[in-house]
């Protein structure tokens, strides 16, 4: 479609650019259909005038912006009437009724001017195809020609007014080409304004992301985000790890406590095992091991020395680990004798 001539939206220039879409040139400018704005101006005033320039109607007149262009660069039916009359062209109202008497189907004819308040837009046909020519759309926009009548019913029903160009327009390349060869369109054309903001979006977080980049020296800030996140995880990871070895050494401490208490019974008052305090275990397990120490050292028929007993495992890991030895170390070393306990009574159930 690049040899369709398109004007994109400039101002409110949109007369001048359905007059140049339909023409397939730079047939007109601003300039050129103000001249025509002020001779239409200039007809209207004298006839006014001929009702006498005293009279009020006169006056008002005169007072009255022109009804045919703007600052904005607004241009009435009129200017474009009269402009396309250089050419041989005329205009007819599509739904008035000496045309639908005509009974003739849009698709024989070659163009249309649209027209809704202030916007002015052609729908031509160029080749064999039509193509909506709308100056708001980013391109040429291709209409099937089952789809033609009802896109220009829905423009009829939105408020817009059509006008049948009658005439021959001037020869134009785009049409000679599409003459011999058809265009397929895979995507519609966008507004102008869709594509303005969509630019816009854009442009606004390429802006921020640069931004964020430079405050964080580029691509270190997501690897730096990277390493937090795997600390974070780690950290958590942790913490529960802590909690469920805790929670094991309870249970590993309550279950050393039910298993050995008959043994315990034996040498010590009955206390219950879920009133002890960690130190009330450990000299518990102290005297137990002491004593299990010396009947292995001293025979029965034997004299004991106690102040040459062996040092018990309580002692040694105190020994070995100095006094600074924490709750937790002792409750590690509290599990691993009642086990051993455990262990040594199985064994001698077993025995038996």
């Amino acid at each position: 479609m690049e040899s369709i001539f398109h004007e994109k939206q400039e101002g409110s220039l949109c007369a001048q650019h359905c007059l140049n879409n339909l023409l397939q040139g730079e047939y007109f400018s601003p300039v050129e259909l103000s001249s025509i704005a002020h001779q239409l101006d200039e007809e209207e005033r004298m006839r006014m005038a001929e009702g006498g320039v005293t009279s009020e109607d006169y006056r008002t007149f005169l007072q009255q912006p022109s009804g045919n262009m703007d600052d904005s660069g607004f241009f009435s039916i009129q200017v474009i009437s009269n402009a396309l009359k250089v050419w041989g062209l005329e205009l007819i109202l599509f739904n008035s009724p000496e045309y639908q008497r005509l009974r003739v189907d849009p698709i024989n004819e070659r163009s249309f001017i649209c027209n809704y308040k202030e916007h002015w837009f052609t729908v031509r046909k160029l080749g064999k195809q039509w193509f909506n020519l709308n100056s708001l759309l980013t391109g040429p926009e291709l209409i099937s020609d089952t789809y033609l009548a009802l896109f220009l019913a829905q423009l009829q029903q939105e408020g817009y007014s059509i006008f049948v160009v009658k005439g021959d327009l001037p020869d134009c390349e785009a049409d000679q080409l599409l003459q011999m060869i058809r265009v397929q369109q895979m995507h519609r054309p966008k507004l102008i304004g869709e594509e303005l903001a969509q630019l816009k979006e854009q442009s606004v977080l390429k802006a921020d992301l640069e931004r964020v980049l430079d405050a964080n020296d580029g691509s270190g800030m997501l690897e730096e985000d990277e390493e937090d996140l795997q600390r974070a995880l780690a950290l958590s990871r942790q913490d529960i790890a802590m909690e469920d070895e805790e929670a094991d050494l309870r249970r590993a401490i309550q279950l050393s406590m039910q298993g050995s208490s008959r043994n315990i019974s034996q040498d010590t008052p009955q206390t219950s095992s879920t009133n002890l305090t960690s130190e009330e275990l450990r000299k518990r397990r102290e005297a137990y091991f002491e004593k299990q120490q010396q009947q292995k050292i001293d025979p029965p028929g034997q004299l004991s020395y106690p102040c040459e007993r062996p040092t018990t495992s309580s002692e040694g890991l105190r020994n070995d680990q100095g006094d600074g030895m924490s709750e937790e170390d002792m409750l590690q070393a509290a599990v691993t004798m009642s086990l051993e306990t455990v262990k040594n009574n199985l064994k001698a159930e077993g025995k038996k």
